[in-house]
């Protein structure tokens, strides 16, 4: 008999899926004031206070010097919490009844983490990041929830002493195998995918959110490209269709998911890309009548001219929120492929005519020509949904700028638009100077927004920013990301994992069970890798002769079509 049912108190039916996972910190960044020995910090050491003390690091605040400070970093941003192991504490003595403060601040960066709350939009909301923990001796004091790399910690009793036995990050994360892989000539390259499956991987808490610190929430739209991501590197996790179910379960046909008109299309378009992956019939029936619902109304966004006039809510991305044009643009793209894959899903349901109705809308936007924009994103999704020349959008739009003009959420559509161009090398350029900017930055996950020109004077989120150089983290941001509200580790941001395994390894998709497997190594030696299927992983092994020539080798599951 299990406790829950022993106990009827017990008996919840929600329980947690993730492992807890206890980090050491990697480096003392600064102390500050009198702390002795915090070099004891970086041991790894046992999750149980014990009665016999050794080697610790201690605090010391007397009255009228600096209190003591310390900031730990953890060597890579992680969703969970931290944990303050104390063997002794005392304000005036310390009795058995001795208690401190102390003040514990997280960042994303080594400047929020040392920043006070309320300056530069430090804020507490979605996650607490600033608080002040009472602390008794042989105690063992964890923070809530939220998304970090740093920790300063900072003793505020003016006449005090705590003496720690460790200051633990403690991992929340779903442990799972990456069945998923890409490595190629290009070590850069090869951090990229990585970072990106990371950044999408440590956002798959108990639902698929956006991001750890700020944006704890399921954002439908911004979940395409990190289902695409799981896709690419997990295969299936039900985590994908619980967060599907809940927005859907909270958003009548009619409403807008997350209130924006465009998410409750990134909707089906996760939709579509699930059912392809893994042709389940009866999870797509569970959709029939929302799906039916939603896409005949979809159907009546489309003008007599065959202009989209989808209504309030209209968020494309952040870069191009204030620019009309542009937003007609990319979601005249954006709908076209919404019908034509509602079509595609409808037909597979047997709802023909909703499907018809779906079909003739998408025929009639074709007439239409937007007035021209230079945004990047919004000229993409005219080249995925067919209505733009790729060749030409690439050469007049796309190029100019390299990897200015990209945004994160938007930088898996822009790849894929060149690499409809056939301009396959340039988008790893843009790949390695945008996504590769934020790793010289020091960055460890990929970030809410980010534009190159912000590398300009500044100083790195792993280091105190030298005085007359910028802050990239706390200078910086826009909307509801000012400053240091932006988040560092963003789910969106993850697209060069699914570009480098859709483009470069070349396995793509075609129906359930059937597999497209043409690589591109436009100026790579080679990249090897693999691709999880419901039947195992496809593997890729692309490599140049002595003539340049590619070289491919395909492992593939029994039970999986590929096509060549």
């Amino acid at each position: 008999m299990r406790v829950n049912e022993k106990f009827q108190a017990l008996n919840g039916s929600i329980t947690d899926p993730r492992t807890r996972r206890y980090l050491a910190p990697k480096r003392v960044v600064l102390t500050e004031g009198n702390v002795n020995h915090p070099e004891a910090l970086l041991q790894e050491r046992s999750n149980q206070i014990t009665l016999v003390p050794g080697a610790s690091c201690t605090m010391i605040n007397k009255p009228g010097e600096p209190h003591a400070k310390l900031v730990l970093d953890y060597g890579c941003e992680f969703p969970g919490s931290i944990r303050l192991m104390i063997w002794s504490a005392g304000s005036k003595g310390c009795g058995d009844d001795a208690r401190c403060n102390i003040i514990v601040r997280t960042g994303e960066s080594v400047m929020e983490a040392i920043t006070p709350i309320k300056v530069k939009n430090t804020t507490n909301d979605h996650a607490i990041r600033d608080r002040v923990m009472n602390v008794g001796f042989y105690s063992a004091n964890e923070t809530n929830e939220s998304g970090q790399r740093f920790v300063c910690v900072e003793l505020i009793d003016d006449d005090a002493v705590v003496s720690f036995k460790a200051i633990q990050g403690v991992f929340h994360y779903l442990d799972l195998d990456y069945k998923g892989s890409f490595s190629c000539s290009d070590e850069k390259l090869t951090r990229i995918w990585n970072t990106a499956a990371y950044t999408a991987h440590v956002n798959m808490q108990e639902y698929l959110w956006d991001g750890i610190k700020r944006d704890r929430l399921v954002w439908i739209g911004d979940m395409h490209t990190e289902v695409n991501t799981i896709l690419a590197t997990f295969g299936y996790n039900d985590i994908v269709p619980r967060s599907l179910d809940v927005v859907r379960d909270e958003t009548p046909v009619g409403a807008w998911m997350n209130g924006i008109s465009a998410y409750s299309i990134w909707w089906l378009l996760i939709h579509c890309d699930w059912y392809r992956a893994f042709g389940d019939k009866a999870y797509l029936e569970e959709q029939r009548d929302y799906l039916r619902g939603l896409m005949a109304l979809l159907a009546t966004f489309v003008d007599e001219d065959g202009g989209e006039t989808l209504p309030e809510g209209r968020l494309l991305d952040w870069p191009t929120n204030d620019d009309p044009v542009a937003k007609h643009v990319g979601f005249q793209g954006l709908l076209k492929l919404a019908l034509d894959n509602g079509a595609y899903l409808l037909r597979e349901l047997g709802e023909d005519e909703t499907a018809a109705l779906c079909e003739a809308s998408a025929e009639r936007m074709k007439g239409h020509k937007p007035e021209p924009t230079a945004a990047k994103q919004a000229n993409s999704f005219m080249v995925l949904a067919g209505l733009a020349d790729p060749k030409e959008v690439n050469e007049k739009v796309l190029v100019p700028g390299g990897g200015h003009g990209y945004s994160t959420f938007m930088g898996y559509y822009i790849l894929a638009a060149k690499a409809a161009a056939g301009d396959h090398a340039g988008a790893l350029r843009d790949m390695k100077e945008y996504w590769g900017g934020m790793l010289d930055m020091g960055a460890t996950t990929f970030w809410e927004d980010f534009d190159l020109d912000w590398m300009k004077n500044a100083g790195r989120i792993d280091e105190v920013v030298p005085e007359g150089m910028v802050d990239i983290h706390g200078d910086y941001g826009n909307y509801c990301y000012i400053k240091f509200r932006h988040s560092l580790c963003h789910g969106w941001a993850s697209g060069p994992c699914p570009y480098l395994s859709n483009y470069v390894l070349g396995v793509k998709n075609l129906a359930p069970g059937k597999y497209e497997v043409k690589p591109d190594l436009a100026w790579l030696d080679w990249a090897k890798g693999s691709y999880p299927t419901p039947k195992g992983e496809i593997k890729v092994w692309a490599h140049k002769d002595q003539n340049g020539e590619t070289v491919v080798e395909i492992e593939a599951p029994q039970g999986i079509e590929i096509v060549r």
